[in-house]
């Protein structure tokens, strides 16, 4: 069944389109129609300014085109109690309650499949995240965007989505140079040689424990080889051990990869020159200045980017044209990037070489994540990158558990910065927004505990013949009915905005809600038949948190 906004905004098209066919304007597949839900009960369950947005199209008033629309509107459902214009040409609809009954019945009927859609179509996507360098540990920061990945992923996948998730291993170039001189300078030091520690290396206690690990392995064999001779033994030992911690790391947090891509792998096939060689020929590569530039003035960007340098090495700007190349030959409609936010002046460039390539500029969608604000108690966690302290992802989910960190981390839009304080992910109490939303579930499993042992069954078998929902009359049960309505809508939004922060708002409004109504209403009472009613509001509750929650990678729990 359609979900009852996406009814409401399909009528809305049918009615506008002799109006707009008639006038020889713009065809309703280029319409925007907003549905927004009151704030003031007395305006309707729905309203739209629709006719206001009109009158820049057919030159007329407002109040004249919502009256032509309510002449066209088809509502041979019974859908509305009644339909009326407001104002300067808004217009209201309230809808008939028989229309929530069957929102109850559309998500007790096939509960895990409620909010899943084929918007997607089997469309192939692929979402590429986290891919922090093998130099150092997670931290909480890369915590926050590998949420944010697997949880848009899974969105898109429950809105029809073929996709990939992939993590893109930068496994050469200087930094990977620098975590082997790294290790090679700790290793000398465990062996009691004077070696000075050079402050632009990788600092951190973990590096002091790859030293011993290889230590242990090796023994002092390679104490008295020069550093060029074992620079590549020393860096593949690092980045081995490193991305292997990282598997285990992400393992923990509930987030799991299709692919590991290596970039190394990129210049192992000659990718890169291949890639620049095509750009090249299609006029998009030039050479200044002894170095190799591509144009992507001409698509947008500030300035022109180098992607061979003089030295005749290639820059990472030209490894991630040729990986982006490589994602588009693999059979991808549209390329999913989580970046850091310090990555936001890469953007343009990335977005212009993917033109280059041939592909719209929406095949690639670029999401930034911003940084996370640790906090003990409201004071912030003294954190120090360049002395190499810093709190790991690890540490945080060993502290707080999955369910709290993943939660949290999705409870602001990606690109705004997140306060995360470590005592308020603890707290078993309405302050903490995961334990809030999870004690909902747990509450109304209790219901149904309590109605078991007294005797009364809820039979789901046959949804449809149930005639006690018509005893869902009290305001706050239609309002909740209406919320649940909005589920497949919140995550259709999610899908086409890649913002899955709209689905732990969602939930609290959801929870906060069903608390208020739970609080003032007895679920199970004296009359079998309102009780039949109240346990059928309560089930598709329960159902709807549990797969949110699931998409969210976060556990719905029965008791608490």
């Amino acid at each position: 069944m359609t979900p009852l906004r996406s009814r409401i905004i399909g009528l809305l098209h049918d009615a506008i389109k002799v109006l707009l066919y008639g006038h020889g304007q713009l065809p309703t597949n280029e319409l925007s129609i907003e549905l927004d839900i009151p704030k003031v009960p007395e305006h309707g369950d729905y309203a739209t300014n629709i006719a206001l947005s009109l009158t820049r199209h057919l030159k007329r008033k407002p109040l004249e085109i919502a009256r032509e629309i309510l002449k066209n509107l088809k509502d041979g459902n019974g859908l509305f109690q009644k339909v009326e214009i407001a104002g300067p040409g808004f217009i209201n609809f309230f809808v008939n309650p028989h229309a929530w009954h069957a929102t109850l019945v559309e998500i007790l009927r096939d509960p895990g499949a409620y909010g899943r859609q084929d918007i997607g179509r089997g469309r192939k996507v692929q979402v590429e995240f986290v891919s922090a360098n093998p130099t150092g540990p997670l931290h909480i920061g890369h915590g926050r965007g590998a949420a944010t990945g697997d949880v848009i992923a899974n969105i898109l996948q429950a809105c029809g989505f073929d996709v990939q998730r992939e993590y893109y291993i930068n496994d050469a170039g200087n930094q990977m140079d620098t975590l082997g001189r790294s290790l090679y300078y700790r290793y000398l030091q465990i062996l009691g040689q004077p070696v000075e520690f050079p402050d632009n290396h990788y600092q951190g206690q973990y590096m002091l424990d790859l030293a011993r690990d290889l230590h242990k392995e090796v023994g002092s064999r390679y104490q008295d080889i020069s550093l060029d001779e074992v620079l590549d033994l020393f860096t593949r030992f690092a980045g081995d051990r490193i991305l292997a911690e990282i598997r285990e790391d992400l393992h923990a947090f509930g987030v799991h990869f299709d692919a590991w891509f290596s970039e190394r792998s990129l210049h192992e096939q000659n990718a890169i020159a291949r890639t620049i060689e095509e750009l090249k020929a299609a006029g998009h590569v030039y050479e200044h200045d002894g170095a190799t530039w591509f144009r992507s003035t001409a698509f947008g960007d500030e300035k022109d980017r180098v992607v061979i340098r003089a030295n005749g090495m290639s820059t990472y700007f030209a490894a991630d044209l040729a990986y982006h190349r490589n994602k588009f030959e693999r059979g991808f409609h549209t390329l999913v990037d989580i970046w850091g936010a310090d990555h936001h002046g890469y953007v343009e460039r990335m977005l212009a070489g993917v033109q280059a390539l041939g592909r719209e500029r929406s095949d690639l969608r670029i999401i930034l994540v911003q940084l996370v604000n640790l906090l003990r108690g409201g004071v912030p966690v003294a954190m120090s990158t360049r002395a190499g302290e810093f709190v790991t992802l690890k540490e945080v989910v060993d502290e707080v558990g999955r369910d709290a960190a993943r939660f949290l981390f999705l409870t602001r839009r990606s690109d705004s910065p997140l306060d995360f304080d470590l005592e308020v992910a603890k707290m078993q109490s309405n302050d903490n927004p995961v334990y809030y939303v999870q004690y909902a579930h747990a509450r109304l499993c209790s219901i149904f505990e309590v109605a078991r042992e007294r005797g009364i069954h809820l039979d789901l078998s046959s949804v449809e013949s149930l005639t006690s929902l018509h005893r869902l009359t009290l305001p706050r049960e239609v309002d909740l009915m209406k919320m649940l309505g909005e589920y497949p809508d919140v995550l259709a939004n999610c899908s086409r905005s890649l913002e899955a922060h709209f689905i732990p708002y969602y939930l609290h409004e959801l929870v906060s809600l069903f608390h208020s109504y739970y609080n003032q209403n007895r679920v199970l009472g004296d009359d079998p038949e309102l009780t039949e009613a109240r346990l059928c509001l309560a089930a598709a509750i329960r159902e709807v948190i549990k797969n949110a929650l699931e998409l969210l990678g976060v556990t719905a729990p029965e008791r608490m």
